[in-house]
């Protein structure tokens, strides 16, 4: 079935979302992009902007228990033998709602040898003169129990120049230390004294990351910003909220092809593995939801 695009914009801001994956294609301020995009056909590269549910990242050799019960996902990244970013991501989304500055897309997740029950997941995205707010929600139309979680996947861009260049604001002060071959947590880590301490702001420079943070400084609201600013002057801004306790950033370092576009910044509800951890799981009995949301805007 053909993909869905739609188009929506508000004051200085247009953005995109297409069907596939429920993804936010493009987003840009005053013609600025502030993310990475990708072609209005064929696979979206690198999981650009697409909504991971109902896991975040990997999930280690797509196996899990769960209320005694043994699932099993198909492998998508086989050089690291994971199930990577859930089971919507190659769905074709529904459209369910569309106005001049909004869209709200939906898909089903079905229960079987991969997941014990049924979801209903949406992702509403609207602009206004803050920006890009997006908001989504999953709730268990099924039977048994669901074990949960989500994060957006946008690779910001601040600008022309490499990210290298780029200053980072994370403040964060905990990171998931990962093994190097397949990036499988194996215990938390103080920034204190380390190289992937940005809680003041600095230049990237040739730093890979790939790596989820947590311990996240918040404001009088609860909100979290990870900014990220070109020397030239321009930048992006993404907020997200107490439900998010973890993010994911990644410089988008790839052994062949295009290199570094664009800095991925997911906010997650749970950490990498979680289905076998069970860290900040969330545990979805049939008629409940859970609903979290996030912010991108541009940087003067």
């Amino acid at each position: 079935m053909p993909s869905t695009e739609l188009s929506i914009a508000s004051g200085p801001y247009t953005a995109v979302v297409t069907t596939r994956g429920g993804a936010l294609r493009e987003l840009r301020h005053q013609g600025r992009d502030l993310v990475v995009g990708f072609a209005p056909e064929g696979p979206i590269p690198d999981y650009r902007g697409v909504i991971c549910v109902p896991w975040p990242n990997r999930l280690a050799d797509g196996k899990y228990t769960y209320a005694g019960k043994d699932f099993e996902a198909a492998i998508n990244e086989p050089e690291r033998g994971s199930a990577l970013h859930g089971l919507a991501t190659g769905l074709d989304w529904e459209l369910r709602q569309a106005a001049a500055d909004s869209v709200v897309l939906a898909c089903r997740v079905e229960a079987g040898p991969h997941y014990p029950s049924d979801l209903e997941v949406s992702v509403t995205y609207s602009l206004g003169p803050d920006g890009l707010r997006s908001t989504v929600e999953a709730i268990n139309v099924g039977r048994a129990t669901a074990p949960y979680g989500a994060c957006p996947h946008p690779y910001l861009v601040v600008g022309e120049g490499k990210l290298d260049d780029w200053i980072l604001e994370l403040p964060a002060a905990e990171f998931l230390e990962v093994t190097p071959d397949r990036l499988l947590p194996t215990g938390m880590k103080s920034v204190e004294r380390h190289e992937f301490d940005f809680r003041s702001p600095r230049r990237i420079g040739s730093l890979k990351i790939d790596h989820a943070f947590t311990g996240v400084s918040r404001d009088q609201h609860g909100m979290a910003r990870v900014r990220l600013q070109d020397p030239a002057g321009t930048g992006v801004e993404l907020e997200w909220g107490a439900e998010w306790p973890w993010v994911q950033v990644h410089t988008a370092d790839k052994p062949v092809g295009p290199d570094r576009l664009g800095l991925a910044v997911e906010p997650m509800t749970c950490p990498p593995d979680a289905f076998n951890s069970g860290t900040d799981l969330l545990h979805l009995k049939p008629g409940e939801s859970h609903a979290a949301s996030w912010i991108i805007r541009a940087l003067a």
